[in-house]
């Protein structure tokens, strides 16, 4: 039986930053999913200071796709290698490379994939082509915006947590956070109009058209840690991207239940003023899911 066909996509862009600062874009993959709109997101699994595992989520035209990618970092020659270590059909094989070169008062980012389908089937192959190339040019394009502000991009990302302490056993918490498409009217601006889960774990929800964060997010449950993450699609103005989680400490006390949010603000978003308020709504709107939860919880428990 002959080998399958080897297909290859590349794609480039030139940008005006430092290589040393693209470099370190693409070397920590844990912030892509704010970065870059094709990632949802992103879990280290393995990593001894050069070569590292990979957890990834993506959006993979309208489906969302997951891998464990292997990666070799070459800092000195401003290149990473991947290798995808199971990918999701059609794709049978997946590898490729970044790399970075200075060019004159500019970089020069160049993304080359290599990969192969199963049973060399053409629709397959030309369906994972227009994906591999659509999901290079975002991540590129996205290169290039943060590389036109990498020198205030500290001040247009936002990091910060909300936590409140629940006495009630953690499975119900979580249970409720998970169940979205059964939250009450009484959270108007966040409950979903339809959550939708092909996959176990993975859902797609489908947010009210007054919801600030916008009108669709992806969550992907890890119920065995107590973890639920998210992102949400195309936010709304002055959020460039909007990626947060939830995730609960069991302790003798009861449960901490934290919401994290990390926020990269659109270009006219800048100053104190607008960052304060995008903190003020996000932390109101979580702690008003949270207090629901925490009835939820707390009934559930009198019930017994």
């Amino acid at each position: 039986m002959p080998d399958a066909r080897v297909h290859r996509s590349a794609c480039e862009v030139n940008v005006p930053a430092p290589a040393g600062v693209l470099y370190g874009l693409i070397a920590d993959a844990t912030v892509w999913p704010l970065f870059f709109s094709p990632c949802l997101h992103v879990e280290q699994l393995d990593f001894d200071g050069s070569r590292e595992r990979l957890r990834m989520w993506a959006l993979a035209g309208d489906r969302v796709s997951s891998w464990v990618s292997h990666r070799h970092l070459d800092v000195a020659a401003h290149r990473v290698r991947f290798r995808q270590e199971l990918p999701s059909s059609p794709i049978e094989s997946m590898s490729g490379t970044w790399s970075v070169h200075t060019a004159g008062q500019e970089s020069r980012v160049r993304l080359e994939h290599a990969f192969t389908v199963t049973g060399d089937d053409a629709a397959h192959a030309a369906w994972a082509l227009q994906v591999t190339r659509a999901n290079s040019r975002a991540q590129l394009d996205g290169l290039a915006r943060l590389a036109q502000r990498w020198t205030h991009l500290d001040d247009l990302t936002l990091t910060f947590e909300d936590t409140v302490r629940i006495k009630a056993p953690a499975e119900l918490v979580l249970d409720f956070l998970y169940r979205a498409g059964d939250w009450p009217q009484e959270l108007a601006y966040t409950r979903p109009v339809s959550v939708l889960e092909d996959t176990p774990g993975i859902q797609t929800l489908t947010l009210d058209g007054h919801a600030a964060t916008g009108t669709r997010a992806v969550r992907i449950s890890f119920p065995g840690a107590g973890r639920l993450v998210h992102k949400h699609l195309h936010p709304r103005t002055p959020l460039a991207a909007y990626t947060g989680e939830w995730s609960l400490d069991v302790h003798p006390a009861g449960v901490d239940v934290s919401v994290r949010h990390n926020v990269l603000l659109s270009d006219d978003a800048t100053g104190p003023d607008t960052a304060r308020r995008v903190q003020d709504e996000l932390s109101r709107t979580a702690r008003h899911v949270l207090e629901h939860a925490t009835r939820h919880a707390s009934g559930a428990v009198r019930a017994l």
